[in-house]
């Protein structure tokens, strides 16, 4: 059998083990196992990996996709620029374990975003400055959008939430929300931002699947804002996992390899 996990602090509502339960019964892959790894603080990984020989891959998810970094042989140059880990890969070579690193959160959001791209979506509002916000504006780089980050607590180059005017909405027709607002439980919360300013031409993207609308969300579309969720985006990474683990080759726009 291969095991494979997703470590991270709260996994009660994770979405990958019945993501792939349900790809392993459809593909009949019967050598595979995927099974949360819950770890109160990041320096309890060595004993996981000590524990469990047959780990081949596990995912990473918040808070520690940035201080898994310090645990890993090498890391993809995309992961590299980008600062975080969300896939890393267990390779034995002669009995030695190397791990390495790599980031699919950016991949996932380019795959979910692209068809919904339109030549005026040259500028991006990122609505937070957190770990995930680092792996949309690697993506956004990587599509040619310019971006420019919000946050409550702003800094040089980061705008206040105070400070957006219909003028700016007007000129960023591309708004991520990479900040938690909304997510469940607390499903009632949402970025301050003058939605009244949201037209037709917006696009709202939510890195938040559960709920499957949040509130950011029904107000952009309230406004005829074309709005996406999450979901997409946490299938796509979780399948370019899937390929980093088993040496399916792929590319994005840098060539990344194996």
């Amino acid at each position: 059998m291969r095991f494979f996990g997703l470590i991270g602090k709260s996994l009660e509502h994770s979405f990958s083990p019945v993501f792939f339960k349900e790809k392993f019964e459809k593909e009949g892959i019967q050598d595979s196992y995927y099974q949360l790894f819950p770890l109160n603080t990041i320096d309890e990984f060595n004993q996981l990996i000590n524990d469990f020989s047959e780990l081949t891959g596990v995912n990473v998810t918040i808070p520690y996709k940035q201080s898994i970094i310090q645990f890993l042989d090498e890391i993809d140059v995309n992961a590299k620029e980008i600062g975080a880990v969300n896939t890393i890969k267990f390779e034995r070579i002669n009995s030695k374990l190397k791990l390495k690193g790599y980031n699919t959160d950016y991949l996932g959001f380019i795959d979910s975003l692209k068809p919904y791209l339109k030549d005026y979506h040259k500028s991006a509002l990122i609505l937070g400055t957190g770990g995930s916000s680092l792996a949309i504006a690697h993506a956004l780089k990587k599509l040619s959008i310019n971006y420019i980050k919000v946050s409550r607590n702003p800094v040089k180059e980061v705008m206040s939430y105070d400070s957006l005017t219909d003028e700016i909405l007007n000129e960023f027709k591309l708004i991520i929300n990479t900040t938690p607002l909304g997510m469940f439980p607390d499903v009632l919360s949402y970025p301050q931002i003058p939605y009244s300013a949201i037209t037709k031409d917006h696009l709202l993207f939510d890195l938040t699947y559960n709920p499957n609308k949040t509130v950011f969300l029904k107000k952009g579309e309230e406004n005829g804002a074309t709005i996406i969720n999450g979901a997409g985006m946490l299938i796509n990474q979780a399948e370019y996992a899937w390929k980093i683990w088993n040496n399916i080759p792929f590319s994005d726009s840098s060539e990344m390899l194996l």
